[in-house]
């Protein structure tokens, strides 16, 4: 089969999932924030593990996961995230907390159990929070390394598309976000075919022909990954909640301000110029 026959049926499933996606993102993005928290005490469940989360799971993790809405309560800053209550963070935990970067999903896989630090009483998993600093610090060193038109960052999430284009402008990348076209990566005859060094996505799920593509052609791919994600074609994985708006924001904004760091230049961006509007 070529390359093009091949995109025909990945675009129309693509565009099928892309549309939900968004649909879910919006009508669900409160559901984390009405999760009580105070009932750590209690014994926690155990919650089912999967191999894999296919693109079905979307629903329940955008409704476990997305905390953000347009009358926002006050953050919950006394969370338990990390084994190290003492760890050296880039910013101070509560920012970790405020942004809901902790907040994985209702589901875990056995590649991102490594990265949970425990699960809450209402099935929510709590990620590493110290971790994900960690691995913010590692990818922006990987990054340092190539031409900055070298690097690719891909999001087709809603909430990820605004962050990953300031990413990108804010490190000299380029940027691919919205539906991936299958055979950007792939297929010298198409009109917007690109050969990049290194791949960033949001979500190995909803960039997975993104992912697949840069596989395909050898491509090193930086994930965003939450506790739902499969990691088995992931390069480096950045465990963070990856689909609420604020997390999102929070991610590549020290990204892209380690990046720079990590290459001599000032960084010179805020956090409010990485977030997307409601």
């Amino acid at each position: 089969m070529s390359d093009n026959d091949e995109g025909l049926d990945a675009s129309e499933l693509d565009e099928e999932l892309d549309e939900l996606e968004d649909e879910l993102e919006e009508e669900l993005d409160t559901e984390a924030e009405e999760a009580d928290p105070t009932d750590d005490e209690q014994p926690a469940p155990e919650a089912e593990e999967a191999d894999e989360a296919e693109p079905d799971d979307t629903e329940d993790a955008t409704e476990a996961a997305d905390e953000d809405s347009e009358a926002e309560e006050a953050p919950v800053l006394d969370e338990d995230v990390m084994p190290d209550d003492e760890a050296d963070l880039l910013i101070p935990v509560e920012d970790y907390l405020a942004a809901g970067v902790h907040i994985g999903t209702q589901q875990k896989t056995k590649s991102m159990e490594r990265f949970i630090h425990r699960v809450r009483t209402d099935g929510l998993y709590v990620l590493d929070v110290s971790q994900t600093d960690s691995r913010i610090r590692t990818a922006a060193s990987f990054l340092a390394n190539y031409n900055p038109e070298q690097i690719l960052v891909a999001s087709s999430r809603q909430y990820g598309r605004f962050p990953a284009e300031k990413f990108a402008d804010a490190v000299g990348a380029r940027a691919r976000t919205g539906r991936f076209i299958p055979g950007t990566l792939t297929n010298p005859d198409y009109e917007g075919y690109i050969e990049p060094d290194v791949v960033v996505v949001t979500d190995p799920i909803g960039d997975s022909q993104a992912v697949k593509e840069a596989i395909t052609v050898g491509i090193p791919v930086i994930a965003m990954c939450d506790s739902n994600n499969t990691t088995s074609n992931v390069d480096l994985v950045v465990p963070t909640n990856n689909k609420g708006r604020k997390a999102l924001s929070v991610i590549y904004w020290l990204l892209a301000n380690e990046t720079l760091d990590r290459r001599g230049a000032e960084p010179a961006y805020a956090l409010e110029d990485f977030e997307t509007e409601l």
